[in-house]
């Protein structure tokens, strides 16, 4: 029998590393391009320098909701992790070992905290009201207009954590202030290729995916950077990312509202909900599904095919690369 080859993964592209200091430079240089890019020489204070962990286990009393996962691969879609509350600094303490004779699920567990608002039902993140006294040593780069900043979140995960590929639909600046974390980017252009559910890719393996199973994430072109302590990463709007954390480490995400208010839903606190002319028309599409299913399968096919045809000539841009 003739054996069928599977597709051949592309070598990744390199994320640019620019040397900027000023928002008049990161607007002028970099946010124009609306491609990622490493910013350098930016002046975070001095956390890079004290924020270790024995200096962190000091910056915060009370308890902390924390991911909690038996294994370095994070998945959303499947759940493979728990919530757990811990003290700060016992998470700190749990999150920055290799090993904990205290666990949840067994000593090599992993730890991931994202900061919430004081009330997570209604309140968004703002790391400089969560966290005063860790506040006073960075120096946060807002490089937008004070009105367009919606969120400051603060995370740390142990060495090896790998988040799940996902978009976000605001800008963000990603300010690595400890660690190091190797980041791969997927362009907008190549959503087709990434089998998404919702905002994030059912593709948990980047490095080696089934590509049986996911044939067309081949297609799809990794942009890769390795961020060092005090980097800043500039992830735009709807660019799917996936970071991995080479050791322990802490950063913190600069989201901002860089379009017109009614483009962003105004219950939303993590800052991830589609746009409301983007949720309506996956409410309308969910409608014209269920319709064809009404359908025999070889109608049903030719009419999806169809729909697929239309909306690529009605939506898809000829000018965006």
């Amino acid at each position: 029998s003739t054996r069928r080859l599977l597709p051949v993964m592309s070598t990744p592209e390199e994320v640019p590393i620019i040397r900027i200091s000023t928002k008049d430079e990161f607007l002028g240089q970099v946010y124009p391009t609306r491609k990622p890019c490493i910013l350098r020489g930016v002046d975070l204070g001095s956390a890079t320098r004290l924020w270790t962990p024995e200096y962190l286990c000091r910056g915060r009393k009370g308890a902390v909701k924390t991911h909690v996962c038996p294994v370095p691969q994070m998945d959303f879609l499947k759940k493979n992790f728990a919530y757990k509350t811990l003290p700060f600094d016992e998470f700190v303490r749990r999150a920055s070992r290799d090993t904990n004779p205290e666990h949840f699920f067994c000593p090599e567990e992993k730890y991931y905290l994202r900061s919430l608002g004081d009330d997570p039902r209604k309140d968004v993140a703002d790391f400089r009201l969560q966290f005063p006294s860790l506040a006073g040593d960075i120096v946060l780069p807002l490089f937008c207009e004070p009105e367009q900043l919606f969120s400051t979140v603060l995370r740390m995960g142990s060495a090896g954590v790998q988040l799940w590929t996902h978009y976000d639909v605001m800008d963000n600046l990603l300010v690595q202030v400890t660690g190091r974390k190797r980041v791969v980017l997927f362009s907008p252009r190549d959503a087709l290729n990434l089998y998404l559910t919702g905002d994030k890719s059912e593709v948990l393996d980047i490095d080696s995916p089934d590509l049986a199973l996911y044939p067309r994430f081949a297609r799809a072109t990794h942009y890769e950077c390795l961020l060092e302590a005090g980097d800043v990463l500039f992830i735009p709007a709807l660019w799917f990312h996936n970071v991995i954390a080479l050791e322990f480490g802490v950063a913190v995400n600069i989201f901002w509202r860089h379009l017109a208010a009614q483009f962003y839903d105004s219950k939303d606190v993590y800052g991830n909900k589609d746009p409301p002319p983007a949720q309506r028309a996956v409410q309308i599409m969910d409608r014209a599904l269920k319709a064809l299913e009404e359908l025999p399968e070889e109608y049903r096919d030719f009419y999806a095919r169809c729909l697929v045809t239309r909306v690529e000539a009605k939506s898809y841009s000829k000018h965006i690369q």
